[in-house]
């Protein structure tokens, strides 16, 4: 059954917008009336949330079903999107929030599973393209055989912020899922042989939402664990993995604070 079933799904206009929707959530409270971030970070990990928080210091702030963390070191320009859960729906409702708040940037932070042998626990990538394999692109993007992808320009800065930290993490592409206890052998030796560098839950959502709302976004991964092997080698709770997130929110700060809107 192909996704979206509705064949004229692309040509009708939604019911309602994401404008609609924080409007009814600032009328009962639940998201900020006043606050106009220009850029957005991603933050799916407890412990960077706990970096931020202790190293920022930064107001908490109810956006409908998360978190905003305005960045003190930016001037609030750029806030940390957090505890809004995990998945493609999750992330997207997220990102269409923001954009409807004014936000025109975004980088997409956070740990994956590492398919190709060379990469271990805390190694970095870069990602430049996503395989549609959840259901939330396909909502956004008329083509279901396209990749989702990110903005050129600014994954470009975010590689050069990386490479200002010493780091020069491999560029490739992710594969996105909405199932991530059904990742078969047979999906990973597949990607494997297309060298497909990662799989996790949210990027291919992020990337068509952004394509649609003509936005920004670039995204990075940590490698919390690793699928290349005979069995599964998980190390989310690795202290390479909490130092790989921090790496990441740097540079995605840095990129973000500095880089103009286009």
């Amino acid at each position: 059954m192909p996704i979206p079933r509705h064949p004229a799904k692309h040509d009708s206009p939604a019911h309602f917008s994401p404008e609609d929707h924080l409007d009814y959530f600032r009328n009962v409270g639940l998201a900020p009336g006043s606050l106009q971030p220009a850029a957005a970070i991603f933050c799916y990990q407890r412990a960077l949330l706990r970096h931020v928080v202790d190293t920022e210091q930064p107001s908490r702030i109810p956006c409908v079903t998360g978190m905003l963390y305005p960045l003190p070191s930016t001037g609030g320009s750029v806030v940390l999107a957090a505890e809004f859960g995990i998945g493609a729906p999750a992330a997207a409702m997220t990102m269409e929030l923001l954009v409807a708040m004014g936000v025109r940037r975004f980088i997409n932070i956070g740990t994956a599973g590492g398919l190709t042998p060379n990469l271990t626990v805390g190694d970095l990538t870069i990602c430049t393209a996503a395989i549609r394999d959840e259901g939330v692109s396909h909502h956004y993007l008329a083509d279901p055989h396209a990749p989702a992808l990110p903005t050129h320009q600014l994954t470009e800065d975010f590689a050069a912020a990386l490479h200002q930290h010493g780091l020069t993490p491999p560029r490739g592409s992710t594969w996105t899922t909405d199932a991530p206890f059904r990742e078969t052998r047979a999906e990973i030796a597949h990607y494997q042989q297309e060298g497909v560098l990662t799989v996790e839950m949210e990027t291919a959502a992020l990337f068509a939402v952004a394509h649609l709302r003509q936005v920004e976004i670039a995204a990075g991964f940590v490698i919390s664990d690793v699928l290349s092997g005979e069995a599964w080698n998980p190390q989310f709770r690795a202290a390479e993995t909490a130092r790989g997130l921090v790496s990441l929110f740097e540079a995605a700060r840095a990129t973000l604070a500095e880089t103009p809107s286009r």
